[in-house]
């Protein structure tokens, strides 16, 4: 019987613990990338005669609160001996600002469309993609060489390439007026600021989560508190006396569960691994979301879709498999 190969034979005498491990990750990962990209086509099933019929503050509040009880359950069945440990505010409080700028971003998204088309939204929030890793590099000192610069800047530029027309709809005739971008001066003031907090609070929250020694059930309990403290000030602060659930289907309860699910997988992957993980899993995602939309709304691809399918694979290429 022939040798086996260095690699094989590195595979054989890893433990199971190891492979095991390894698989779970790529699990969350691929469960990640299927959360983000069916976001949209599960917000057009919810549709009503063209409009969204819920509050989408209503929703933020309770996935939020959907993601503290998973946080407390996961406590209560990993980490239950930990329940009577000694926690200081030092602790708790980081998770304040990190909510609060969370929060923040929530609220812009929904005023910057006073003041750019949603295209135009969606192509320049691809911007922060660079502001986090540029956050990344100067606030964790985390160096990256030019080549990973490049994939990341390509990461971008599959994002804007994506959102200018990727996808299309064969049952209405080209209108050019539709293509017509147009932002004020405010609203170019406003997609930085939503650049800037998007980077900011992703990194900070990185920062804290790997900075303590408390086990991640412990840290999410505390992050998702604030969240669902400052989401049901801010919805009830605009609330217009609505019926809290007004409009919502079980459509809705799907986006509820799997966006709440999603962000406990983030915070896994930002204390295990880091931000620039999340950016790679939120620009694949683009896979699926193409996907569903021509499945489930008989959209079109375009040549924009695939040149933004061939700038992630050259980025992950450049990012992950050059030595």
């Amino acid at each position: 019987m022939g040798l086996l190969s260095g690699d094989a034979a590195g595979l054989l005498l890893r433990p199971a613990s190891w492979v095991l491990r390894r698989g779970m990750w790529a699990l969350m990962l691929v469960l990640s990338v299927a959360i983000y990209g069916s976001h949209a086509p599960l917000l057009n099933l919810c549709k009503v005669d063209g409009k969204i019929p819920f509050s989408s503050s209503s929703v933020v509040v309770l996935i939020e609160l959907t993601k503290l009880m998973f946080s407390l359950l996961i406590l209560l069945i990993r980490d239950r001996k930990l329940l009577g440990a000694t926690v200081s505010c030092y602790h708790v409080f980081p998770f304040a600002l990190s909510a609060l700028l969370y929060a923040a971003n929530n609220n812009l998204v929904v005023h910057m469309q006073l003041f750019m088309d949603p295209s135009t939204f969606q192509v320049l929030s691809n911007l922060k993609i660079v502001s986090t890793a540029l956050f990344y590099s100067f606030f964790l000192r985390q160096r990256l060489c030019l080549r990973k610069w490049l994939a990341l800047l390509l990461l971008t530029a599959a994002g804007v390439s994506y959102s200018c027309g990727g996808l299309q709809d064969p049952r209405e005739p080209d209108n050019p007026s539709k293509m017509q971008l147009h932002i004020t001066l405010v609203g170019l003031l406003l997609i930085s600021v939503y650049c800037f907090i998007s980077g900011l609070s992703a990194v900070y929250t990185e920062a804290i989560l790997k900075a303590q020694a408390l086990p991640l059930s412990f840290q999410n309990l505390f992050l998702y508190f604030f969240g669902v403290l400052l989401n049901v000030t801010g919805h009830f602060w605009s609330s217009t006396g609505g019926d809290f659930l007004e409009g919502f289907s079980s459509w809705v309860l799907v986006i509820v569960v799997s966006q709440a699910l999603n962000g406990l997988i983030m915070s896994v992957v930002m204390k295990h691994s880091s931000n620039i993980t999340r950016l790679f899993v939120i620009s694949c995602s683009i896979l699926v979301n193409a996907f569903l939309s021509v499945t489930l709304l008989d959209l079109q691809l375009t040549l924009f879709f695939f040149i933004a399918v061939a700038s992630i694979g050259l980025a992950v290429h450049l990012y992950y498999g050059v030595t």
